[in-house]
């Protein structure tokens, strides 16, 4: 299932497809030293953006909540890389504890978190399910609508380990993104291993900084295969000391957008792009597409209604806004059934385990896709996806299309690594 792309200009991506293919033997050895000087995160999920002229990825979560939206076809391939993961880190791992978000409620997440616990099982592990909750200080059954049931139980710290009455883990697997910040009773376990770290969550983490590396990670790659930079990188730039609510900042705000916009303007004349040019201001913290508005002039900061200042003002458990990112817009150039989407890929280790397009109707293809509304349809191509095929022409193969989108998902995650290793609190015990 491959996508229709509505432009015209889809000439460039083509292009680059090409160059990507041509170049797959000199790509797969650049990823190979790069893994030999960095470590990958455990897991992540990239989000992309076809814009028919360009291919970046606008949002890299190190919480990955979709596991569930995986064609079952590639869960082979999840189970493998989760077995290279944990042999990498822990090669006599029986025990693993998985702490999942406290949004019990939201079965689709729960299927998620299913689905996690099955790959594991099939990885050689026995996997538990603990709470962060507080409130949660008995096991509790939660059914699926699938038919199943995930069995939730309170945590027990003892000492310098963290673990279920009866459950002591050498590995504890994060699936919750610390929005609401760093509990103590994950702090301080020198004696396990816990994934990913503290500092991959939302209480600590930044997009700026992850994007910081990308661009560093770009610029690097695109000399391996002899393009501009800009065709996988979107432009961006920080801006804190905001507050929505107050209408503290939004001179600030607007003369980033302003120069953010400029520069795209210079990319779209040098390349022929007719359309405008737009920006995401998003929350520089936080995840679910939340907090997360377009705007196509700087003066669209300016004066925003209540309900706009509401929205930008809190994401995810509360977290108030103070700072955030305006990255160049990519426009979806692709289709499902005219619907706008966007390719979401997956990865485990170093490993590309699958991925789905993000739908949603009711969304333009400047606007964020990730909202209520959206649904999923799974990456279920006929053949192998790394089994390329140079001979077809560009844009025409399912395998070659998901093997762009691997190459560029992986570039981000070679940036997670990047921005794991410089924002580690304590580099001398990694």
């Amino acid at each position: 299932m491959i996508p229709h792309l509505v432009t015209s200009s889809g000439d460039p991506v083509l292009e680059l497809e090409q160059r990507i293919l041509e170049a797959q033997p000199a790509i797969e050895r650049w990823f190979r030293l790069e893994w030999m000087e960095h470590t990958p995160p455990f897991y992540c999920s990239v989000d992309l953006r076809n814009a028919g002229f360009k291919l970046a990825p606008v949002d890299t979560n190190l919480f990955p909540g979709g596991f569930n939206n995986l064609s079952p076809e590639m869960m082979p391939l999840a189970v493998q890389a989760a077995m290279a993961a944990i042999e990498k880190i822990c090669p006599e791992a029986k025990n693993l504890l998985v702490i999942p978000e406290k949004h019990t409620r939201n079965t689709f997440y729960l299927e998620n978190v299913a689905t996690l616990t099955q790959i594991f099982r099939q990885a050689g592990l026995n996997v538990r399910l603990g709470s962060l909750d507080p409130a949660v200080t008995e096991s509790q059954h939660l059914r699926l609508p699938s038919g199943g049931e995930l069995v939730v139980e309170p945590l027990v710290r003892h000492k310098l380990r963290l673990g279920l009455k009866d459950f002591d883990p050498c590995t504890i697997l994060l699936n919750n993104d610390l929005s609401g910040g760093i509990p103590p009773i994950l702090e301080g376990l020198h004696e396990q291993y816990l994934l990913p770290p503290l500092h991959a969550g939302w209480a600590v983490r930044r997009k700026s900084t992850h994007f910081q590396a990308y661009e560093e990670v770009a610029k690097k790659f695109a000399k391996v295969i002899g393009v501009d930079p800009w065709m996988l990188n979107p432009y961006f730039t920080r801006c804190g000391k905001i507050n929505f609510h107050e209408r503290i900042g939004e001179d600030s705000l607007a003369d980033a957008v302003d120069g953010v916009l400029a520069k795209v303007r210079k990319k779209y004349k040098e390349y022929g792009i007719h359309e405008k040019p737009f920006a995401i201001v998003k929350a520089d913290a936080g995840t679910y597409g939340m907090g997360v508005m377009t705007v196509r002039d700087a003066n669209d900061v300016r004066d925003l209604n209540r309900k706009t200042r509401n929205k930008m003002s809190v994401v995810k458990e509360g977290l108030e806004v103070s700072e955030v990112i305006v990255q160049e817009g990519v426009p979806s150039a692709e289709r499902l059934q005219e619907a706008v989407c966007e390719p979401v890929v997956y990865m485990m280790d170093r490993y590309v385990v699958g991925g789905f397009y993000r739908v949603h109707a009711e969304r333009g293809p400047d606007e964020n896709l990730n909202a209520p509304g959206m649904h999923f349809v799974p990456l279920a191509f006929d053949e192998q996806f790394n089994i390329t095929h140079p001979e077809a022409a560009p844009g025409t193969n399912g395998p070659n299309r998901f093997y762009m989108y691997g190459v560029v998902a992986r570039l981000a995650m070679v940036a997670a690594s990047y921005e794991l290793e410089r924002t580690d609190p304590q580099p001398e015990l990694a």
